[in-house]
């Protein structure tokens, strides 16, 4: 009858069957949580260029208004000499400098966004060479 090999040591009284079954569990845990990370990493990417493009959305609607009011300014102008259009044109460039601003801003945020690397595959390279080197202990 052919007898298993025990190991010595931390492990002692297993043999190298259920340390690999062990090893084997413990890696493909690690691969399950490694896979979830990069699902939240790669949903916090989302969660970024949303707000990016909900900024760069809002800035499209105000320069939507703004553009109203410089119509309306056109009109009073022409239609009239009272200063009534100028006060309109006032409003209609402030409307296109918030416009503009909230532009840069929603632009920074999806520029942000782009830098923001998720790399599931770093993390799972650390835990291979942690595993490399406790076998070869």
């Amino acid at each position: 009858m052919v007898e298993a090999t025990r190991v010595e040591g931390p492990g002692k009284g297993r043999s190298v069957g259920e340390l690999i079954a062990t090893v084997s569990e413990q890696f493909s845990r690690l691969i399950r949580d490694e896979l979830q990370l990069a699902q939240l990493q790669l949903a916090e990417k989302g969660k970024r260029l949303g707000v990016g493009a909900g900024l760069l959305g809002g800035a499209a609607v105000v320069a939507l208004y703004a553009v109203g009011v410089l119509l309306a300014a056109a009109v009073l102008g022409l239609a009239t000499v009272l200063p009534a259009w100028l006060s309109a044109l006032i409003i209609g460039v402030f409307l296109l400098i918030v416009a503009a601003v909230v532009g840069f801003v929603g632009k920074k945020a999806i520029d942000a966004s782009k830098r923001f690397a998720p790399k599931p595959q770093e993390g799972l390279k650390d835990d291979l060479d942690a595993v490399k080197k406790g076998i070869q202990k």
